[in-house]
């Protein structure tokens, strides 16, 4: 099991911090959340807590994403970041590439791109992104992420990209690992065909094992199956020997560690609390 730590939804001056904490507490990552603003009037529901509402949302301060990924790994050396997740649908893709490769270049390439859609149709408004053919866009945008990445002329046609060829320089030594987000039927396939893992934004035990169980499906089917391919879930199944060992057995590969509960606008906790939390885990069960 690997174990990362999450840094976000909280006061920018802890983002530093933390980061070289979980470092040098022995995490093996720190995941980042992701959100462009809070919009005034919403209709949209949130589907990863009980009751599809947002305003636990409305105050919580975002550094946006990988800005946060670049200073926290400008103080660290060999800690991992990841996106939780990165709302790529609703951003311009060659832009988006431009940044990702900057990051791995400069980071040595200690990046994995956790993205998604983004369930909110009010993100796509502020964006002026059509919120319709949005999967489809998704999908020509990982196209276009991995064909900027190989450092030659790459340009695309597809239903909502026309990209005049162009190369990017300079591109990541290796491939930066796409890990899609979602629990809707069309995320779990787009996971398993083209995805280098999956993150879960929160599921009990048997819904998770489900979800795992229909992605190595897909991925019988799409031929994916040898592929390495990593499985993120929250960690609150992880606080025991015995939860660790349930979560590894249904197939979950990393697990993103937190000490608070936003949905239910749980206030932020101090630094040097926060601190000793991630090392209380650290020695009771990433270092155990």
């Amino acid at each position: 099991m690997r174990f990362s730590y999450q840094v976000g939804m909280c006061d920018p001056d802890h983002y530093l911090p933390l980061a070289r904490a979980a470092e040098a507490a022995g995490f093996d990552g720190i995941a980042i959340p992701d959100s462009i603003c809070y919009p005034r009037e919403a209709s949209s529901k949130y589907p990863y807590n009980a009751d599809g509402s947002r305003e636990f949302l409305e105050s919580v301060p975002f550094v946006e994403s990988l800005i946060a990924v670049t200073a926290m790994a400008a103080v660290t050396e060999t800690i991992r970041f990841s996106t939780f997740v990165y709302k790529l649908a609703v951003r311009q893709v060659p832009v988006v590439a431009k940044q990702v490769q900057g990051i791995q270049v400069l980071s040595g390439n200690r990046f994995d791109f956790g993205i998604g859609i983004s369930p909110w149709e009010e993100d796509f408004a502020v964006c002026q992104v059509a919120w319709e053919k949005r999967g489809k866009r998704f999908d020509e945008q990982i196209d276009i992420l991995r064909g900027l990445e190989t450092g030659n002329y790459f340009g695309y046609q597809g239903v909502t990209h026309n990209m005049p060829a162009n190369k990017m320089n300079p591109v990541p030594i290796a491939p930066t690992p796409l890990l899609i987000g979602g629990h809707a039927e069309p995320a779990l396939k787009r996971a398993a065909r083209v995805g280098d893992g999956w993150m879960c934004a929160g599921a009990d035990l048997p819904e998770l094992e489900a979800y795992i169980k229909r992605i190595n499906a897909l991925r019988e089917d799409y031929g994916t199956i040898d592929k390495p391919f990593r499985v993120f879930t929250t960690g609150q199944n992880a606080f025991s020997s015995q939860g660790i060992e349930q979560l590894e057995t249904i197939g979950v590969t990393d697990v993103i560690i937190g000490f608070r509960n936003v949905y239910e606008f749980e206030e932020d906790k101090p630094l040097e609390e926060k601190i000793q939390m991630l090392n209380w885990y650290a020695g009771e069960f990433v270092n155990g």
